[in-house]
C-alpha cells in the first residue's frame, strides 16, 4: 500500500489560517471577528476589512499595505474637508475661539496623512513596478479626498475674507498692529494647516522619486511627466497668507535695530 506523504504547514501558513479568525478574548470571553459585537457593527468592521483585495489575488505581499494606506488615506481626505466645512460656519457665526479649536485639528490630520504615507517609502521599485502594472492609469488627481479638501480650503479661505471684511480688517494690519489677536491667531492656524499640506504634498513626492522616479522621460500613469509634481507642492491652500509676508518684509526698515554686540539699555526700545 502506497504510503500517502505528510503535507507539512510552514507556521506562517498556519498563522495565516489562524488570522482569518475569529479569536476567543479571554478578557471578555467573546468570539471576536465575526462581526456580531457592538465594536464591530460601529466600526463595520466586517465591511470594512473586506474591501482589500482578497490574498489569493494579490499580485504582491506588498498590495495590501499599498492599498490599506490609500484607502485610509482617503477617510483621512474625507474628514479634513468635514472639518473645513465645519470651521466655516464656526468663521461665518463669528464663533473664532470653537474656529480655534477646529482648525487645531487640521494641520495634525495632515501631519498623520504624511507619516502614513511615508510607510510606503519602504516599497523598494521593483517590488512597486510589479504592483503598479495593476493601477491602469489611476493618479493621486482622480482622488475624491484630495479634491474635496482642495475645493474645501477655497471655502475655507473665501470665510477669512468674509471675516476680515466684517471686522474691517486688512490682513497686513492683523500682523502689524496688536488689535486683531483672535484674527491673528486664525490666520496663524490656516497657515499651519496650510504648512502641513504643503509637507504631505512633498512627501508624496519624495515617495514618487523613491519608486519610480522624477525626470522628463518618466511619466506617471495619467501620462504626465514626474518632473511636474515639484510645482504642485508648493501650491498653498491660502494664498493671501503667504503673500502678506512678502509685502511686510517690502516694507521692512533696517533703522530701529541693534549693531550685533552693541550695548542695549533696558527700555525695551524696539520692542512693538
Amino acid at each position: 500500500m502506497e504510503q500517502i506523504p505528510e503535507v507539512v504547514v510552514s507556521a506562517a501558513e498556519q498563522l495565516r489560517r489562524q488570522l482569518q479568525g475569529p479569536w476567543l478574548n479571554p478578557l471578555l470571553k467573546k468570539w471576536v471577528g465575526q462581526g456580531e459585537l457592538d465594536y464591530e457593527k460601529y466600526v463595520r468592521t466586517p465591511e470594512l476589512l473586506a474591501l482589500q483585495t482578497p490574498p489569493a489575488q494579490r499580485v504582491s505581499p506588498d498590495e495590501l499595505l499599498f492599498q490599506a494606506v490609500h484607502q485610509s488615506q482617503e477617510l483621512w481626505l474625507k474628514l479634513l474637508a468635514h472639518e473645513s466645512v465645519e470651521a466655516v460656519e464656526e468663521l461665518d457665526a463669528n464663533a473664532l475661539w470653537e474656529a480655534s479649536a477646529r482648525l487645531e485639528r487640521l494641520p495634525r490630520m495632515a501631519r498623520v496623512l504624511a507619516a502614513e504615507l511615508g510607510v510606503l517609502e519602504t516599497l523598494t521599485p521593483d517590488t512597486y513596478q510589479i504592483i503598479r502594472r495593476s493601477l491602469g492609469n489611476g493618479s493621486g488627481q482622480e482622488s475624491p479626498g484630495y479634491n474635496a479638501v482642495s475645493v474645501a480650503a477655497r471655502g475655507l479661505d473665501e470665510a477669512l475674507e468674509r471675516l476680515l471684511r466684517r471686522r474691517d480688517a486688512r490682513l497686513a494690519d492683523v500682523y502689524a498692529t496688536s488689535r486683531y489677536p483672535d484674527l491673528k491667531r486664525v490666520c496663524e492656524q490656516l497657515l499651519d494647516y496650510d504648512e502641513a499640506w504643503q509637507h504631505w504634498l512633498y512627501t508624496h513626492f519624495q515617495l514618487v522619486r523613491r519608486t519610480i522616479g522624477v525626470d522628463a522621460t518618466v511619466k506617471a500613469l495619467d501620462g504626465l511627466p514626474t518632473r511636474v509634481l515639484p510645482g504642485r507642492m508648493t501650491q498653498p491652500l491660502f494664498p493671501a497668507l503667504w503673500r502678506v509676508r512678502v509685502e511686510m518684509t517690502a516694507t521692512w526698515q533696517r533703522e530701529g535695530g541693534h549693531a550685533p554686540g552693541a550695548p542695549r539699555d533696558a527700555s525695551g526700545a524696539g520692542v512693538p
